[in-house]
């Protein structure tokens, strides 16, 4: 295969990592951007989701497509509930101080991912995507007769990673209208802004919180069902997604939704495409010498502000 269909196929690997970590950096950042709380165990919501996905699709066998939208559904929900709980037996009996949240959400790491050693068990456990017909793509070339199109020799790609980019895009589409568009996401918004006036107006602030966390978690989890049917459901794989979230948020800027969604984009392509071309672990590398160039020359990110 010659490098142009060869960079277009990572490339669009690339994009299905960017889609599905643009959904579980979301979930990062919101957290931060309204409680100012660091979700160390955030990507053990990510593993729950992928959990709960294995659970479901094996509880509908031999109908997948039921079995995933299910889980679509099933799984952010009990993330999010689980995330709701911690965040009133936890979160608020420690006031949310930024040291004591560190430490609390360590805990709650350990007690998730052991939970789910000893439920779901050590193994990685595949689900069966609802559909995975290949899709044949075209080359597009330019030459001095003008535009053409070029069906090169066995680039393809599967009619569910395609579906993953879509539904991450309408996903964060959603997300962007509650937020901008929604009496909830105006509330969301002013608690974020100065929250000790919003609860001087009213607002329910640690209800507020406690909403705002379960979404956070539950973005994680819908991410882990999108990618469940590509990777596998394991009791450690939230460490990854955890540490490339991290590097999105402080890249795009704490807080920031729409740098957050650019700095996704660029890590996940860059991800995808030095993975394919050279080694993932030279993909890893590059990302987190770009964050301490970050944290050095722009503190605040790409889009954020300074605190």
């Amino acid at each position: 295969m010659d490098f142009g269909p060869h960079l277009l196929l990572a490339s669009l690997e690339g994009a299905v990592t960017a889609a599905i970590l643009a959904l579980t950096a979301m979930g990062l950042s919101i957290v931060f951007g309204v409680m100012r709380v660091v979700n160390v165990a955030h990507g053990e919501f990510y593993m729950i989701g992928a959990v709960i996905a294995w659970v479901v699709a094996s509880f509908f066998g031999t109908y997948p497509v039921t079995g995933f939208v299910a889980a679509l559904i099933v799984a952010p929900v009990v993330a999010g509930l689980i995330a709701v709980i911690a965040d009133k037996l936890i979160l608020q009996r420690i006031n949310y101080d930024p040291d004591r949240t560190i430490v609390a959400t360590i805990g709650l790491l350990y007690v998730i991912q052991q939970t789910a050693l000893m439920t779901f068990g050590p193994d990685a456990r595949p689900v069966t995507p609802p559909f995975n017909s290949r899709l044949s793509l075209p080359w597009f070339e330019f030459s001095d007769g003008g535009f053409s199109i070029i069906w090169p020799w066995g680039l393809s790609i599967t009619s569910y990673k395609l579906f993953v980019i879509i539904a991450a895009i309408s996903i964060l589409t959603g997300l962007w209208l509650l937020m901008t568009r929604t009496k909830a996401g105006l509330i969301m918004r002013a608690t974020q802004q100065d929250s000790e006036t919003a609860l001087a107006f009213g607002v329910p602030v640690k209800r507020i919180y406690s909403y705002v966390f379960g979404l956070g978690a539950g973005l994680a989890a819908i991410g882990a069902v999108l990618v469940v049917p590509i990777q596998q459901a394991h009791y450690l794989m939230g460490h990854d997604p955890l540490l490339l979230s991290f590097i999105v948020v402080i890249i795009g800027g704490l807080g920031s939704l729409p740098g957050t969604v650019i700095a996704a984009f660029l890590i996940g392509m860059s991800d995808g495409i030095i993975s394919v071309f050279f080694s993932p672990t030279l993909a890893k590398i590059i990302a987190t010498l770009v964050v301490a160039l970050v944290l050095v020359f722009r503190p605040q990110g790409l889009l954020g502000k300074k605190i």
